[in-house]
């Protein structure tokens, strides 16, 4: 690129986003911070840059990506793990790199989903409301150890691989699905069997063709009366009316969400003086034992810090038309 600075436009850009980069910069690149999500309607606003930086919710298909290789994109750089929002097949035919941050403090995403374990174990939301209004009756609240409780995980990337972690510390009996992954932390078993034996089932899988809506009717069939199913992973891995319909026959005993298959439309936004018009949401906001958080599983100090350094990265080895470390192909 020689001394020309890089110019790199910035989607879904929150004021958390602009406070993290602008003070890792480099003097080669520059940025503008977009706080409109990357989308079809949107694309336009790429003109004239090098590159773009772009955030879970962002639209890349065929469509945009076409669009960006017309404006002169010739990179993507994806600030999270995942990449199902893009269509690698069409960046590919318009010469266009894919990079992403494989791994960035997977402790950060584990932990948050222990507290929404234990949050909706022990009620710690409803006591804290409760205190708040001077009341201190413990009716309603009775918990349940996490001791001795089996806890299936599907999918021991990174993240889960630290939930186990975790969850081997609380003396719990883990059990796990991973077809691409072996680990002595836990116990492999089939998918089936996870279902079957699960009082707690975690989602910590990449959202592919095979495991979209991996949690269906049939899968909520074959669980425990009672279970516990936290998705902090990918909000498609789980079919939400399903869910619903096994909240309200008592089959599913509590549900906890940091991710929604329909977020794009809710999170990262201050919505509380707007009527929401996703009726499938809303229905899940009047279960007493559904707890939602808006994505903020990866959101600590030190998460948000790997995300910074390693997108910089992956942004210098283009720049400087070395190997890319963590291309996504």
């Amino acid at each position: 690129m020689g001394s020309k600075s890089f110019r790199l436009a910035f989607f879904s850009t929150q004021k958390y986003d602009i406070s993290a980069f602008e003070c890792q910069f480099p003097e080669h690149i520059s940025a503008e911070y977009f706080s409109q999500p990357l989308n079809e309607s949107s694309v336009k606003l790429a003109e004239g840059f090098d590159g773009i930086c772009c955030f879970v919710n962002d639209v890349l298909d065929e469509t945009v990506i076409k669009n960006l290789s017309q404006l002169g994109v010739k990179l993507i750089a994806l600030r999270c793990a995942g990449f199902n929002n893009v269509d690698l097949n069409a960046a590919k035919r318009h010469n266009i790199k894919v990079v992403r941050v494989p791994a960035y403090s997977p402790e950060a995403v584990a932990e948050h989903c222990l507290a929404l374990i234990l949050t909706l174990s022990r009620k710690t939301h409803k006591a804290y409301n409760r205190v708040k209004e001077n009341n201190f009756d413990l009716n309603g609240l009775l918990g349940f150890n996490l001791h001795n409780k089996t806890v299936g995980v599907i999918g021991l990337g990174k993240i889960g691989s630290a939930f186990v972690k975790i969850l081997n510390g609380f003396g719990a009996n883990v059990i796990y699905f991973d077809p691409f992954a072996e680990s002595e932390l836990a116990k492999p078993v089939s998918l089936e069997t996870l279902y079957q034996q699960s009082d707690i089932i975690a989602l910590h899988c990449p959202l592919t063709n095979d495991t979209l809506h991996i949690i269906n009717e049939e899968a909520l069939e074959q669980m425990k009366p009672g279970v516990m199913l936290v998705n902090t992973s990918r909000g498609a891995l789980i079919d939400t009316k399903a869910c619903i319909t096994a909240l309200k026959s008592r089959k599913l005993g509590y549900l906890a969400l940091d991710v929604y298959e329909q977020e794009s439309e809710l999170f990262f936004k201050d919505m509380s003086c707007e009527i929401i018009d996703d009726d499938v949401f809303q229905r899940l906001l009047t279960f007493p034992n559904v707890l939602i958080t808006g994505h903020q599983g990866f959101f600590t100090k030190e998460a948000v810090s790997e995300i910074v350094a390693t997108t910089l990265h992956n942004v210098n080895e283009f720049i400087a038309n070395s190997p890319l470390t963590n291309e996504v192909k």
